[in-house]
């Protein structure tokens, strides 16, 4: 597998992160997506390791997935006005959802089954396909399916209460 840099891997993946991006989003928000890619591409920046593009990829889920929340609950802390914060879940098939309910759910749904957390993070936030988490996790595709199905239905479970 090739390995490369965090500047020539961010260089490959800018556009599919973007793109992402994109989705992630809370409808209203004002940041525009290369924001949210550029700030969790500074917080990978401390690890200058060579890293093959899938790890890369895991990596900047993660971080991705970290910047949005920290900034919802930035702006929702009580010195700065507090507020709802939504994001849009279409691949969860969840719409306008509280991201700071999301993290909990994320964090319940950890705690409850570690591996349906790491599909979620790579699917979801990383945008992997099911055969690239299979490989990401080193399992086989079919109980990615499976870990998939049963992680959307925790989350819808958890994010409807």
């Amino acid at each position: 597998m090739e390995r490369g840099t965090t500047d020539d891997l961010f260089e490959q993946v800018y556009d599919e992160l973007r793109r992402l991006a994109g989705h992630l989003r809370r409808p209203r928000d004002v940041a525009h997506p290369t924001s949210l890619v550029h700030e969790a591409f500074l917080r990978m920046q401390g690890a200058d390791t060579p890293w093959d593009q899938l790890h890369f990829r895991r990596v900047a889920a993660k971080a991705m997935r970290c910047v949005l929340v920290d900034r919802a609950r930035r702006r929702a802390s009580a010195k700065r006005g507090g507020g709802w914060q939504q994001v849009t879940l279409d691949g969860l098939g969840l719409q306008a959802v509280d991201v700071s309910d999301l993290a909990d759910a994320l964090d319940r749904l950890r705690a409850a089954d570690d591996l349906a957390f790491q599909v979620v993070e790579l699917r979801f936030f990383g945008g992997m396909s099911g055969d690239e988490t299979a490989s990401a996790l080193d399992v086989s595709p079919r109980t990615i399916d499976r870990v998939w199905r049963r992680a959307k239905a925790f989350l819808t479970a958890a994010l409807s209460e």
